[in-house]
């Protein structure tokens, strides 16, 4: 659906990039509970590391203390909020901050899920189903941005056009 008007391509590829953040964060949350425990899908299937490798740099980026809070801040504050870049930009960029703000959450429940189920099997389950679906939502995202489409995620996308208008 490309209803505010055409998008050119480098609006179709400044919209696909934020989706970054969602991916790196998700990555490292799957690194972290892997670390806890002994499985992790990124180790029990090579190939999802493979493909996800070119990546590795701008995991690296996140050991800085408060880099993911900076930059969290400054794609709202800089992209979502500057009404002179275009609403396909601010859109993808926005509904990438709500994914993120999902994984944060979802980090918080698996921590709580670790305590009290004491780790295992309900963490790694809770943890995986949490990376795959991120995987599938920041694929399909990018993909709907470099076509030039609004991709639609339920709930997701209906609290992003209440904040970008």
């Amino acid at each position: 659906m490309s209803w505010r008007g055409s998008t050119t391509v480098s609006d179709r590829i400044f919209g696909s990039l934020p989706y970054l953040l969602p991916l790196i964060e998700v990555i490292i949350l799957e690194l972290k509970t892997c670390q806890k425990f002994s499985s992790c899908l990124l180790l029990d299937f090579p190939v999802i590391g493979f493909v996800l490798s070119p990546l590795r740099p701008l995991v690296q980026i996140y050991n800085i203390p408060y880099a993911g809070l900076i930059i969290f801040f400054a794609l709202f504050f800089l992209i979502v909020r500057n009404e002179k870049i275009s609403h396909f930009i601010r859109f993808n960029t926005m509904q990438a901050i709500l994914l993120d703000i999902i994984i944060f959450l979802f980090s918080i429940l698996t921590d709580v899920v670790g305590v009290i189920v004491n780790g295992g099997f309900a963490t790694q389950t809770l943890s995986t189903t949490i990376f795959i679906g991120i995987i599938v939502a920041v694929v399909y995202s990018i993909a709907q941005s470099l076509l030039g489409r609004y991709a639609e995620i339920p709930a997701v996308s209906d609290a992003v056009y209440m904040q970008v208008r």
